[in-house]
């Protein structure tokens, strides 16, 4: 077991951990620093720096050390990332030995100082990019969800003009909502509540106007509630339009095309 010189008390906590566990990987392999330096590509003395907490060793010496250790480099890998970003803070550049020639192939030390900084200024970048992704596919899905844009089906978007159909935007559902009265009645074989005489407009989540209220009356006619008519199409609406279209057998997606308007205007009441 080698004797090791105390580290320096100006280390970071993490540093330390990570020269520590250096050590003693050198030490359960009975390695002298030629060895290890014949095994690596790194000279002796840069070892001698790096386990004696002067110098922070390259990503490639820690992973080569684990690889010769016998050990899963990820763990090891994952102690010198965290190392490297405290390691400009706590020691700021290796202190130069005087009189040192660099041994072939040993990086020099403005490289290995340097690298710290550029691998931080990478994860930085990733670490933002990862974010603004997040965010760009976060805004998507509630814009998708808002319009009722769901994949169960394409049962009653009726092709690309019944998508066309589904642009009313969160516009229209935040002005103050207008008074809507049911007034059901046959007429023709088919009930009406008053608001529309539509049979194809396509109404989904997040729409309002007279078809929402009209679809809203004929629910409730059918017997299934979908809360307050108010011409909005909110949760209510759009599970109750989905209980309809499970009852007549009709795809599940919760829009109000012409196959749930035909529903609607023809089902007697349960």
């Amino acid at each position: 077991m080698s004797r090791w010189k105390e580290l320096p008390a100006e280390l970071h906590p993490h540093v330390r951990q990570l020269v520590v566990r250096l050590r003693r990987l050198k030490d359960h392999g009975g390695l002298s620093l030629r060895q290890l330096s014949a095994k690596t590509g790194y000279s002796a003395k840069s070892w001698e720096r790096y386990l004696g907490g002067r110098s922070l060793p390259p990503r490639e010496a820690v992973e080569a050390m684990a690889r010769i250790a016998g050990e899963e480099p990820a763990r090891l890998l994952a102690l010198h990332e965290v190392a490297a970003e405290h390691w400009s803070g706590t020691r700021g550049a290796a202190p130069a030995e005087s009189g040192r020639t660099p041994d072939v192939p040993e990086p020099g030390p403005g490289p290995e100082e340097q690298q710290p900084r550029r691998r931080s200024r990478r994860v930085a970048v990733v670490a933002g990019t990862v974010t603004l992704v997040l965010a760009v596919s976060a805004a998507l899905l509630m814009a998708v969800r808002f319009t009722g844009a769901s994949g169960d089906g394409d049962g009653d978007r009726g092709g690309g003009a019944a998508a066309a159909s589904l642009a009313p935007t969160a516009a229209s559902a935040s002005r103050s909502p207008a008074r809507y009265t049911c007034r059901v009645e046959r007429a023709d074989g088919r009930w009406y509540a008053g608001n529309s005489r539509t049979r194809d407009a396509i109404v989904a989540y997040g729409h309002a106007g007279p078809e929402v209220a009209e679809a809203q009356c004929l629910l409730g006619r059918a017997g299934l509630s979908p809360g307050e008519v108010d011409g909005i199409y909110g949760p209510l609406t759009q599970r109750a339009v989905k209980r309809l279209q499970k009852r007549e057998g009709l795809v599940v997606d919760g829009i109000v095309g012409p196959h749930t308007w035909k529903a609607l205007r023809g089902t007697t009441p349960t």
